[in-house]
């Protein structure tokens, strides 16, 4: 019976292991996929010569990066003539390019691209290598495109900066076409903010009435800048703040850049949002409460779009009309997200959004364990308040997190005692009865019984355990916060792994350490005890690979549960020693 036992204990470990990555698999690839559906839009173009936005069962060529903009010469002509306008708040540093008044590049202050440049801001955007990614706004009408990526826009200097006790930056563009109407588009920041609006306001006075809608796009390709944790499944992709069909209420779905090829999508909805999604960053177009049609899905050239298309407002000659959008291009900073910081609050009040953009937090994605993941998130910045250190915190979350599982593990430890303290009588079981399977478990049961303990005991403590390590993996793994973090000493990173292995082999020592003090093997047949024992090197060689805060978790985790360990057999022994005096 023991060997069964202790069979079960080695698989139920192995099988959380492979579940935990199964998990990874499953979350990421079988999330909630928008609904397609085919709607008519208005015309936007990219060029002269080539549509960008028509009916969703046409083919949809979009905006290219330089290197291939030199195989069309109309962008070769529009690339000649752009002028680039250069803004900088206290959080980013941005160019603009003069035709389309479209954001080209952009750098996060404050966020290095590696710990060895901290002087290096991360470019989220850039049109000038192979990690393309700009954002670009116009207006649209139902018979013409009214402002495109090429429509080239003047505007009064060629840099802008937040100066020293300035709260406020604006940037104008103008536009004059000669048809009769003009465009002014003026981009607005605010200091400590990584929210923006841009305002479009159009005059007719072409002679007759325009209908007009804005919109906005993100295109990019599917390289990144900057790390990629090993082993993990990161997202990359599209998400969507999707209403509900039928219903008032909305739900979050994503959909991975290489899924668009077979799942590109084009609804129409009232509300909600749509972004480009990546690893601790995002890019999000944020309309006005209304009518609108989100869509994405690939290009011929190789990128990916996500696009916003209000619906159409008819404005007579002589009459202007202006179309407002915010925007969210940088951290998923799980503070800031939804709310809007300073006046921009008051746009999306007026713009029927109660002062938030809502659901924005859900780009910061837990999976499953979200409800797990954020209270542990929670604590851990309350720590970081304290401490000013997120490796501390991490030891004040194990010191609770132990305190708080403390009757479980005194259960598992108990186990563990009585395993180990009838060990020999359990040994002299299995030589008594030799092969009879039989009469050795009907013994081992009749034992069991007698002395009032559960082998299995030892093992629900830590599957109870396992989720909490699942959960804590995606706080880690998804927190920007903890990006490039700093510990102790030569851990100067608690996202990426211990760059010299010292923290996985403490770790293992641990691991061994409990084994020998719980005597778990005593009672195993010699092939047992050989698997038991080269299990701290398995997990030595798997905790190698894992974010080095989440092994500083697992390893004081271990020294804790060594401490509890060992002050409960002592209490055992004390009880025991009680006992056999009366």
């Amino acid at each position: 019976m023991q060997t069964t036992e202790n069979r079960r204990y080695i698989l139920l470990a192995v099988l959380g292991v492979i579940g935990f990555f199964l998990y990874q698999a499953w979350s990421e690839d079988y999330r909630s996929q928008p609904t397609q559906v085919v709607q008519p839009a208005p015309v936007i173009t990219d060029n002269a010569d080539t549509p960008l936005a028509q009916a969703p069962s046409s083919d949809v060529p979009l905006a290219t990066p330089p290197k291939a903009q030199a195989e069309t010469d109309g962008a070769n002509r529009a690339s000649a003539s752009a002028a680039s306008i250069k803004v900088s708040t206290d959080v980013m540093q941005m160019r603009f390019s003069s035709t389309g008044a479209d954001l080209r590049a952009l750098r996060l202050i404050g966020y290095p691209v590696s710990k060895d440049q901290p002087e290096a801001h991360l470019p989220l955007f850039n049109d000038d290598d192979r990690q393309y990614m700009v954002l670009h706004t116009g207006l649209a009408g139902t018979s013409k495109a009214l402002s495109t990526p090429d429509t080239v826009f003047t505007t009064t200097a060629s840099s802008f900066s937040l100066a020293d006790g300035q709260d406020v930056l604006e940037v104008p563009f103008v536009y004059e076409d000669a048809d009769g109407y003009r465009i002014e588009k003026r981009f607005i920041f605010r200091r400590g903010s990584y929210h923006f609006e841009v305002e479009q306001r159009i005059s007719n006075q072409t002679g007759e009435a325009l209908t007009v809608s804005d919109y906005a796009r993100i295109v990019r390709s599917s390289a990144v800048v900057g790390a990629i944790p090993k082993f993990a499944q990161i997202f990359l992709g599209v998400g969507l703040y999707e209403q509900k069909e039928g219903e008032q209420n909305y739900r979050f779905s994503k959909t991975k850049l290489k899924k668009l090829d077979k799942e590109a999508f084009d609804i129409q909805q009232s509300g909600g949002w749509i972004a480009m999604l990546q690893h601790y960053f995002a890019a999000a177009i944020l309309p006005p409460d209304g009518e609108h049609r989100f869509s994405a899905k690939p290009t011929k050239n190789g990128l990916y779009q996500a696009q916003y298309v209000s619906g159409g407002v008819t404005i007579p000659d002589g009459q202007t009309q202006q179309f407002s959008n915010a925007f969210y291009i940088g951290p998923k900073l799980q503070t800031g997200l939804s709310q809007a910081e300073g006046g921009l609050g008051d746009f999306f009040s007026m713009n029927g959004l109660n002062g938030v953009a809502p659901g924005l937090d859900f780009v910061v994605d837990y999976g499953l364990l979200t409800p797990l993941s954020e209270p542990l998130f929670w604590l851990l910045d309350k720590f970081h308040g304290v401490t000013g250190n997120w490796g501390w915190s991490i030891i004040l979350l194990t010191l609770v997190v132990k305190a708080l599982f403390y009757k479980l593990s005194e259960k598992q430890y108990r186990s563990m005692a009585k395993m180990k303290k009838f060990a020999p009588r359990i040994q002299d079981l299995k030589e008594r009865y030799g092969d009879d399977r039989e009469r050795m478990s009907k013994a081992m049961m009749e034992l069991y019984k007698k002395e009032g303990f559960n082998p299995l005991a030892g093992c629900w403590p830590l599957l109870v355990q396992f989720p909490v390590f699942i959960a804590l993996y995606w706080v880690l793994l998804e927190s920007v916060e903890l990006r490039q973090a700093d510990f102790a000493l030569w851990i100067n990173d608690l996202s990426a792994p211990d760059p010299y292995y010292v923290l996985p082999v403490l770790y293992g020592l641990s691991f061994f350490l409990q084994q020998k003090m719980s005597g778990q093997t005593a009672t195993m047949d010699p092939m047992q005890q050989k698997i038991m024992n080269i299990m701290p090197i398995l997990m030595t060689g798997f905790f190698a690979f894992f974010q080095s805060g989440l092994v500083l978790y697992w390893l004081m985790s271990n020294l804790v549960g060594i401490a509890q360990q060992w002050y409960i057999m002592r209490k055992l022994a004390k009880e025991d020693a009680l006992t056999a005096a009366r």
